[in-house]
């Protein structure tokens, strides 16, 4: 009887032992993963910057050679559209690329220690090892319009994690493929259902607006940012808000004019 219950225990103990072992394996893998994912947006992030140093130092010697020939005012034209041919054919030969996904820009958010690579394509594999634009109204990341970006909440602190942290009033900073760095403010966020894709196409005027989109912690909803370039803070996201004014004024005349005709 002794036996089969030491043998019993000796059971448990392996059981727990295991379970012990696959346990800490699991956290321990988990961390290494992370620190592979941020070692690798760090090292995507550094190649796009160096990019655009490299773009900015050849497009500023193109311009000075170009001064240096110019003779008159044809000269000038000739010689100004060929410079930003140059530039923009530079542009394009310094793309980068992560895993194959174009970089299109980065977005850092200091309080919850957020910096990773913006990617062109919502994919899986490419939200994976960073954040991607799923939907824009705007030309290009710091452009008019709004450009809504996607990440994972990992519950990890990993992409956008601790967007949850977030209050309105916090700051959020994209750096586009020119080289420009651009700073947001937050003014709303909220959580909704996951088919809520109305705010992607809302109005933003002359404005430039960025959404970032997560799922809650639940994963059955979603959590919802809005921020706006800090230059822009105080344009109208109303392009026709004027024209009543203006349809009250003409009215205003028409009715003189009816006055002044009787």
């Amino acid at each position: 009887m002794s036996n089969r219950y030491g043998d019993f225990l000796s059971m448990i103990l392996i059981i727990l032992v295991v379970a012990i072992l696959g346990i800490g394996g699991y956290f321990v893998y988990g961390i290494f993963a992370k620190n592979a994912i941020n070692d690798n947006a760090e090292s995507a992030i550094s190649e796009f910057e160096n990019s655009r140093k490299s773009v900015r130092k050849t497009s500023n010697t193109t311009e000075e050679e170009d001064d240096g020939e110019e003779r008159d005012l044809l000269n000038e034209i000739s010689n100004l559209t060929t410079a930003s041919t140059k530039k923009a054919k530079t542009q394009e030969a310094e793309k980068t690329y992560m895993e194959g996904y174009e970089v299109k820009g980065v977005i850092e958010i200091p309080k919850i220690n957020v910096e990773y690579p913006i990617l062109s394509n919502v994919q899986k594999r490419s939200l994976e090892i960073a954040v991607a634009i799923a939907y824009s109204t705007a030309p290009g990341l710091n452009q008019e319009g709004n450009v809504t970006i996607y990440g994972h909440n990992q519950r990890n602190g990993l992409f956008f994690s601790n967007n949850k942290k977030l209050v309105q009033g916090d700051k959020i900073f994209i750096t586009d493929q020119s080289g420009e760095k651009l700073e947001y403010e937050i003014y709303n966020i909220y959580e909704t259902t996951p088919n809520d894709a109305v705010y992607m196409t809302r109005p933003t005027g002359k404005r430039r607006e960025i959404s970032l989109q997560t799922c809650t912690d639940a994963g059955d909803g979603r959590i919802i940012i809005w921020a706006v370039a800090k230059d822009d803070k105080n344009l109208s996201v109303d392009e026709t808000e004027e024209e009543p004014e203006q349809e009250q004024e003409e009215q205003s005349n028409g009715e003189e004019n009816q006055e002044e005709v009787e």
